[in-house]
C-alpha cells in the first residue's frame, strides 16, 4: 500500500493523519505495572509490548472518526532515546511490534470498508542534540537504522520522520531510513518534518530558509512543520513552504500552545478552532498532508475530517531557490546583487595565519579568521585542513562541528581526501558544498570522482567539479567541455544528482606565469564558461581569484 500514499498526494488530493499518541494514553490511566515497572515509567514505547490492546485502541479512536492514518507508537524506540531506560537494544523488538499493531488495525479498516488508509512510520528526534556533539551522527544514523528496519518489517507504509529539532539529525534519520531500506529491499515513501519554536526558528536557530534547503537537498518525498507550536504560530513558516518548496508539504500542529495546569501537560486548542486553521492552511497554502499532535484527540480529528474532507488544495507554483545553508541561514547561489564570493582565508594551503592557528589546535583563532571573512562580505568558507604530515580527519572533526554551530555562512569542504570530506559532512547540520570532484583518476567505483559523488547524494551536497580529466589540467575550449560534459551526465544520471548541484571551475593558469605556452588559456577559461552555463542549463560556474 506505500506507493498509494504518494499516489494520493501525486493527484492533488489531502491526506489526514491521526492526532496525539500521548495524549491518547492519558486517558487509559495506566499504572508502572503497565509500563513493566518502575524503570519504564513513561516509555510510551514499552505500551506496543506490554499492552498492545491500548496502542490498539488509539489507532481505532482516530480511524473511527475518518484519518487517512495513522502514526505507530514508535516516537522514541531507536537506542538512544531507549538507552536512557537500559533497553537500547530493544529498538528493531518495539518498533516492529508498534507497526504490527498499527497494520493490523489499518487492514481491518481497509478490509470493512476498501478506503485507502495506511500506517506512519514515527521516528522521532530523541534525547539528544547532535550538532551540538551530544550524539555522533553514525550513531544517530545507526541508530535510526534499527528502528527503520523494524518498522519496514512491521509493515509501514512510509517513515515519518518528525519533530525534528536539530538538521543534523534529520539528515542522519533519512540515511538511516534508506540504509533499513537498502538492507530489507523495500523502498517506501519519507516525509521529514521539523518543528518551529516560537521564536519562528527551530532549537538551534535555523530558519525555516536554511531547513527547506537542507533538507531538500536530502531529497525525501513530502516536507512539512508539527509540534512545538499551535496552528496560529505556523502561518509564516507555512507560507515560506508554500511559495518556495518544490515537495508537498504537510502540517501537523499542537492543539495549542502547551500548558501546566495540576502538574500535567494542558493543550487549550477547541476541535473546531484546530479545523479552522488546517482549513485555511489546505485552501491558502495548499498543504496536502495535515494531522494533529501534542493535544490533539479523537475530537479534535473528527472536526478535521469533517472540515478539511472535502477540500481540494489549490495546485502551488514554487519558487525553487538552489543554495547553500548555515546551521542558521540559506545563501543561494545566485545573488542578486553580487557574485558568489567564497572567502578562502580558512585554507591550510593559502593561508599562513590560518595554517599556524590549525597546526596550534587554536580553533578559536580558526574561527575569528573565519568570522573577518564573513564580516567581508564572504557568502561561503573554503574550509581546508589538508598539510603534510597532518592527520586530515581528525582535523576536520576538530574544526567542522565549531564552524557549523559559530559560522553564520555554509562552509565548502575542500580536500583531496573524501574521507576528510566525510568527516566534515557529519559534523554540519545545514548544506554543504564539496570541493572538489575531478576525473583525474577516471570514473571506476573508487576513483575520487565516485566517492565524492556518492558522498554529496547521501549527505545533499552542492559539488565544485574541476575539468580535469586522466589526461590533466583542461586547457582548450574543447578540452573543457568535454570534460564538464562527462561530469555533468555522470553526476545526473549515475548518481542522482541534480545540475544545479554541480559548480564548475574552468580553471586557468594567470597571465603572471610569464610562459607564453599559457598565455591563451584564459580567453580558452572565458569562453568556456559561456559555453557551460549555454550547453549545461542549471549549472554554476566558480571560478578562484
Amino acid at each position: 500500500m506505500s506507493s498509494t500514499y504518494l499516489d494520493r498526494i501525486s493527484r492533488g488530493g489531502l491526506v489526514i493523519l491521526d492526532g496525539a499518541t500521548g495524549t491518547s494514553l492519558q486517558g487509559f490511566g495506566l499504572t508502572l505495572d503497565d509500563f513493566g515497572g518502575p524503570a519504564f515509567e513513561g516509555c510510551n514505547e514499552l505500551l506496543s509490548v506490554t499492552r498492545p490492546d491500548v496502542v490498539a485502541r488509539i489507532h481505532r479512536s482516530f480511524f473511527d472518526v475518518g484519518v487517512d492514518a495513522t502514526e505507530t507508537n514508535t516516537f522514541g524506540a531507536f537506542p538512544v532515546p531507549l538507552g536512557e531506560y537500559g533497553i537500547a537494544d530493544r529498538a528493531y523488538e518495539l518498533s516492529a511490534a508498534a507497526a504490527a499493531i498499527a497494520r493490523e488495525v489499518t487492514d481491518e479498516y481497509i478490509a470493512a470498508d476498501g478506503r485507502e488508509r495506511w500506517v506512519a512510520g514515527s521516528m522521532g528526534p530523541g534525547t539528544k542534540f547532535a550538532s551540538l556533539g551530544q550524539v555522533a551522527y553514525a550513531e544517530l544514523r545507526d541508530g535510526y537504522e534499527i528502528s527503520a528496519a523494524g518498522l519496514l518489517d512491521g509493515g509501514a507504509d512510509y517513515l515519518l520522520i518528525e519533530t525534528q529539532f536539530d538538521l543534523l539529525g534529520a539528515k542522519a534519520a533519512i540515511n538511516g531510513a534508506r540504509r533499513a531500506m537498502r538492507s530489507s529491499g523495500r523502498e517506501v515513501p519519507i516525509q521529514v518534518q521539523v518543528t518551529i519554536e516560537l521564536t519562528g526558528r527551530m532549537l538551534p536557530g535555523t530558519e525555516i530558509g536554511a531547513a527547506l534547503t537542507t533538507l531538500d537537498a536530502m531529497r525525501p518525498d513530502v516536507i512539512g512543520i508539527n509540534c512545538a507550536t499551535g496552528p496560529e504560530e505556523m502561518y509564516e513558516p507555512l507560507r515560506y513552504l508554500a511559495q518556495n518548496s518544490r515537495l508537498p508539504i504537510a502540517v501537523v500542529p499542537n492543539a495549542g500552545l502547551p500548558q501546566v495546569v495540576d502538574g500535567e501537560m494542558h493543550y487549550d486548542l477547541t476541535a473546531t478552532a484546530l479545523a479552522d486553521h488546517l482549513e485555511a492552511f489546505v485552501t491558502e497554502f495548499g498543504v496536502q498532508v495535515i494531522g494533529g499532535c501534542c493535544g490533539t484527540t479523537p475530537a479534535h480529528l473528527a472536526a478535521v475530517v469533517d472540515r478539511c474532507r472535502p477540500l481540494q488544495p489549490p495546485a502551488r507554483t514554487p519558487h525553487h531557490v538552489p543554495a547553500a545553508a548555515s546551521t542558521y541561514s540559506p545563501v543561494p547561489f545566485h545573488q542578486d546583487t553580487s557574485f558568489l564570493i567564497i572567502g578562502e582565508r580558512t585554507n591550510a594551503n593559502g593561508s599562513r595565519a590560518f595554517r599556524e592557528a590549525l597546526l596550534a589546535e587554536d580553533v578559536d583563532a580558526c574561527l575569528t579568521i573565519a568570522d573577518d571573512q564573513v564580516a567581508e562580505s564572504a557568502h561561503l568558507l573554503d574550509v581546508c585542513v589538508d598539510y603534510v604530515g597532518r592527520d586530515g580527519v581528525g582535523d576536520m572533526q576538530l574544526l567542522a562541528g565549531r564552524f557549523a554551530t559559530e559560522v553564520t555562512v555554509p562552509v565548502v569542504l575542500d580536500s583531496t581526501e573524501p574521507e576528510v570530506m566525510e568527516a566534515g559532512l557529519e559534523l554540519i547540520g545545514g548544506r554543504s558544498v564539496l570541493n572538489s570532484a575531478n576525473l583525474e583518476d577516471g570514473e571506476a567505483p573508487g576513483s575520487r570522482l565516485d566517492r565524492v559523488m556518492r558522498l554529496a547524494r547521501e549527505h545533499g551536497a552542492a559539488v565544485i567539479c574541476l575539468l580535469i580529466d586522466e589526461r590533466g589540467q583542461a586547457r582548450t575550449l574543447d578540452w573543457k567541455l568535454e570534460i564538464a560534459h562527462r561530469i555533468h551526465d555522470l553526476a545526473v544520471e549515475r548518481y542522482g544528482l541534480e545540475p544545479e548541484d554541480l559548480i564548475f571551475d574552468a580553471l586557468t593558469f594567470p597571465l603572471s606565469t610569464g610562459d607564453d605556452d599559457l598565455r591563451g588559456d584564459a580567453v580558452e577559461t572565458i569562453e568556456a564558461i559561456k559555453r557551460i552555463k549555454a550547453e549545461l542549463p542549471g549549472v554554476g560556474t566558480v571560478l578562484g581569484v
